[in-house]
């Protein structure tokens, strides 16, 4: 039996809607953070689209060293980065926890109000998962949901806008520094950049919906 042709990664081209481009980051960076790129992901990436909708837009250069750094990396070697920076015996040497950043200690009073938050718009953990509703890959997965989502009373720009100030604006920015800070990092160092990118545009067009 032949290989399958792998499925690119890219962004939604600037013909299709941005919402869909802007969901599709989410999600892309929610599962990077999560786990390591398995084999499967790396070949995405080595036919993944290296321009962005926006030629000379602010995350295209950083999409592109997104793109080197998956296409320099194996499975196994993403893997033991991933242990190095987020695992470990005992404390990790990155936190990837909103409750950190915003508490100073994970399982704190920021998590309680993340929960509180997210039972208002009607979405609660699976219990199946092993991390906490503050791990920086499940605050993407809300705002993938509320991009994408469905259900208008509660995927809607102003929910974005709320739970982007409160849950990711509030913090990522932090943790990507200390990713790209640490010495270990090194195809997180390009998530970590194309993270802090995505999360200031982010910010920006927020901004503009307030003025």
């Amino acid at each position: 039996m032949s290989e399958a042709t792998p499925v690119p990664i890219a962004f939604a081209s600037s013909g299709d809607d941005e919402e869909l481009a802007r969901a599709e980051a989410y999600g892309l960076l929610a599962r990077l953070w999560l786990a390591p790129p398995d084999d499967g992901m790396l070949q995405q990436f080595k036919v993944a689209v290296t321009q962005a909708p926006e030629p000379g837009g602010p995350l295209e250069a950083r999409w592109q060293d997104l793109v080197a750094a998956m296409r320099a990396t194996t499975a196994a070697d993403a893997a033991d980065e991933h242990v190095a920076l987020f695992h470990g015996i005992g404390k990790p040497e990155v936190f990837a926890y909103g409750s950190f950043y915003l508490s100073g200690a994970v399982n704190d009073k920021a998590l309680a109000q993340l929960r509180t938050d997210l039972r208002a718009l009607g979405l609660a953990r699976d219990a199946s998962r092993i991390e906490t509703e503050d791990h920086v890959a499940y605050v993407f997965e809300v705002m993938r949901y509320l991009i994408a989502g469905d259900d208008a009373g509660v995927c809607n720009l102003e929910q974005q806008r709320r739970f982007f100030r409160a849950h990711v604006q509030s913090w990522v920015e932090r943790l990507c520094d200390e990713v790209v800070g640490h010495p270990r990092a090194h195809t997180w160092r390009a998530v970590a950049e194309f993270t802090r990118t995505f999360v200031q545009v982010e910010a920006q067009a927020f901004d503009m919906l307030e003025t």
